[in-house]
């Protein structure tokens, strides 16, 4: 499927610029005239790069609205573009001052994209906990769950709700009687609560995602669905809607009757995209394998099956001599992979990951068409820009940074690899055998490159979204990834395509062979000594700064680039930028977790309850400590944390923190402590404590993160430094409004 030159023909227009390796260096030290003369060379030498950068413009005004502490004004980004544009307008200086003010405009103009589109589907969210209530609604997605299925629903009626105050989707966990099918209308009783906040301050802010998606509720059903009669009618959208899933739906179940357990779980994640099937064990087993990449559907497996269908058809129409003659069959074979591609996107779900790929695999296909350069990083730019204008809330998400991240990175590296590899596959003089020898070996060692490049590039997304890096990742990937592309894969498509016809048992068998030797491979891999690494949490800035340094290292040519390499050494340090705090509690307050001395994890506090939040404390903050939460009358191991019947009591950098749990300790620990942690509702009689977090502080703002050191979290002398799950979220359009708070 490759065009006519594997290099992209904009970057030959401009000839080559040869600056010495220590240019930048020594203009620095010769002066700020002879620095500004060199980057004002190297500028102009990559002018055919410059376009590259109006998608990261975009990116930047989408992140500038999504970062802001409180909602602008909606005229706010509309102002800036129309300003920016007329500075364009009447800019007649340099060139690289227009460049400047057209990146600027892009940038406003991923301000507004975004701002629109979050004013857009702005619709109703539950104030507070309800329920048991019925509540009645379109089905609209589907996803199975073991011992259970989670329903989407569109369209929603609630009682005691009036219409004004009902959210337009509500997400429900159904545990009795079969899952509805796609597009039915049901009605159930169930008990409903707001989009969660984030379990920790700075961690996945989910009312912004549950937002973007009208998503006004979640919650569990308590009794049996039920179908209303009369039902609605359904629009012509809808009906699409619900023949796309019920399209999944059959495929996944077809999927899990021919292959038994994780195999079939693994078989429908790869053609629906639904994961939630796929056992936990075998999901860590792939996470800590660095094999996770293959469960979601992004640019291998679209590129797989684009590839597959390319080949097949090319090849079929060789068969046929008249076509054969008078055609040019890659043509017609890019028609066909590209009608294969947008089926297997429907059939997928769609998502952000699946969206890209089959743009990035469209836009090569169509180059195929016009007879243009099929890879190039122009193709990923174009790809870029058309998901962060139709979706611009997905930059924020780690499908899309670490999708785009490894995208780019390969296309980089094979733009500085392909000439050498194509000479070295020519040069010599050598048989068929010799030629096969080499085309293996440029396989394997593609397999190689691939998975070494891509790896570095998600590794940092990876570890500030997941704080886990997998160690044997690139072993695992040069197991798991042939078998992946050479077996699975065309058994995946031979099986998607006799489904219709009830023929696909046969090319199940070997589908569930290659499934299971990849599931080996991760849990293999995965039982290896020291199979995963845990990192500690990373600012957002950090992200950032290994953002934008694998941006310039990857889309300029010149030797400059290299200063991309800063950024990312800055970024990848940034972890550890700063301690783990001192204490965490949730927002109900009935789960504590203390920074055990020494750096050996979190003293997680007794119960079971909150287990999703102790889950994310323990991945972001260094694991649980292996000593216990203190009983009464006893300590921890460095003596800093004390309990009693009452409450406990921390000191560690010369203030006190009491944790009360009865009205008698809040009355012996106010006049003495510098910080008061209590459940209960202190009605602002703690007066002598510098911090209290109370039932009603910890209701209004969420989750809380308290450093007693000065200097940890940017405290002041006298009051520690506090991060809360309010602070992260802002005074935003998602930001949850409760009767004390925002």
């Amino acid at each position: 499927m490759a065009g006519r030159s594997g290099t992209d023909p904009a970057a030959r227009a401009v000839p080559r610029y040869r600056a010495p390796a220590g240019a930048v260096v020594g203009a620095v030290a010769m002066g700020p005239r002879v620095l500004g003369r060199a980057l004002a060379a190297t500028l102009a030498a990559e002018r055919a790069r410059w376009p590259l950068w109006l998608p990261v413009a975009l990116g930047l005004g989408i992140a500038g609205y999504l970062a802001l502490p409180v909602e602008p004004p909606r005229w706010t980004g509309a102002a800036l573009m129309a300003g920016l544009a007329v500075l364009l307008l009447l800019a007649r200086r340099a060139a690289w001052i227009t460049a400047l003010l057209v990146a600027l405009t892009a940038a406003a103009v991923g301000f507004v994209v975004v701002q629109e589109r979050a004013r857009a589907v702005a619709a109703p969210v539950l104030a507070e906990r309800l329920g048991p209530v019925s509540v009645s609604g379109r089905v609209v997605l589907v996803e199975p769950r073991p011992g259970r299925v989670r329903v989407t629903l569109a369209d929603v009626a609630m009682a005691r709700l009036a219409p004004a105050d009902t959210p337009a989707r509500v997400r429900v966990t159904l545990t009795r009687g079969a899952p509805p099918p796609p597009g039915t209308w049901i009605t159930t009783r169930a008990i409903l609560s707001p989009p969660p906040r984030p379990a920790a301050p700075d961690a996945f802010p989910f009312p912004r995602r549950a937002w973007f998606e009208r998503l006004g509720a979640v919650g569990f059903a308590v009794g049996p669905w039920t179908r209303p009669d009369p039902a609605p009618a359904p629009t012509v959208w809808a009906r699409l809607v619900a023949v796309r899933e019920t399209a999944r739906v059959t495929v996944a179940g077809r999927l899990g009757e021919g292959l038994s357990g994780a195999e079939g779980a693994l078989a429908t994640a790869l053609s629906t995209g639904d994961r939630g099937a796929v056992p936990v064990p075998v999901v860590q087993a792939f996470r800590d394998a660095g094999l996770a990449h293959l469960l979601a559907i992004s640019g291998l497996h679209m590129s797989m099956i684009a590839g597959l269908l390319f080949v097949g058809a090319r090849s079929l129409l060789a068969l046929w001599p008249a076509a054969a003659l008078r055609l040019d069959l890659k043509k017609p074979a890019a028609l066909v992979a590209l009608a294969g591609t947008a089926a297997y996107l429907m059939l997928s779900g769609a998502n952000v990951p699946a969206q890209r790929a089959f743009l990035m695999t469209g836009l090569v296909l169509a180059a195929v068409l016009l007879e243009r350069t099929a890879i190039s990083p122009r193709v990923v730019a174009w790809a870029a820009a058309a998901v962060l204008l139709i979706q611009p809330q997905a930059l924020a998400g780690p499908s899309f940074q670490m999708s785009f991240a490894a995208v780019l990175a390969l296309v980089a590296a094979w733009d500085l690899a392909a000439p050498r590899l194509a000479a070295w596959r020519r040069a010599g003089p050598g048989g068929a055998d010799r030629w096969l020898a080499r085309g293996v070996a440029l396989y394997l060692g593609g397999i190689l490159l691939t998975s070494v490049v891509a790896g570095l590039a998600t590794l940092p997304f990876a570890a500030f979204h997941f704080n886990r890096v997998p160690v044997w990742g690139l072993a695992a990937n040069m197991l798991a990834v042939p078998i992946m592309g050479l077996w699975v894969m065309p058994w995946l498509l031979a099986v998607l395509a006799l489904l219709p016809l009830g023929l696909e048992g046969p090319a199940l068998v070997p589908l569930g062979w290659g499934l299971g030797a990849i599931r080996w491979v991760a849990e293999t891999v995965a039982g290896w000594p020291g199979a995963s690494a845990s990192v500690p949490a990373a600012p957002t800035w950090g992200l950032a700064a290994v953002a934008l340094g694998g941006l310039w290292l990857c889309l300029w040519r010149r030797s400059w680039r290299l200063l991309g390499i800063a950024g990312l050494v800055l970024g990848l340090l940034s972890p550890w930028s700063r301690p783990p705090p001192d204490l965490l509690v949730t927002d109900t307050g009935r789960t504590m977790a203390v920074r055990a001395g020494g750096g050996g994890g979190l003293i997680l506090s007794p119960g079971r309850a909150d287990g999703f939040a102790r889950r994310l404390w323990r991945d972001r903050w260094g694991g649980a400590s292996p000593e216990p939460w203190p009983g009464p009358g006893q300590a921890a191991a460095d003596g800093a944390l004390r309990c009693d019947p009452l409450g406990c009591v921390l000191r560690r950098d010369g203030r006190v923190l009491a944790l009360a749990w009865t009205r008698a300790a809040l009355a012996e620990d106010c006049p003495r402590a510098d910080v008061v942690v209590t459940p209960l509702p202190t009605g602002g009689a703690c007066v002598g404590p510098s911090t209290v977090i109370d039932r009603r502080a910890l209701a209004r703002d969420g989750s809380h993160a308290l450093w007693l050191d000065d200097g940890s979290g940017g405290g002041t002398r006298g009051r520690p430094s506090v991060r809360t799950a309010s602070d992260a979220l802002g005074d935003r359009l998602w930001s949850p409004r409760t009767p004390d708070g925002p």
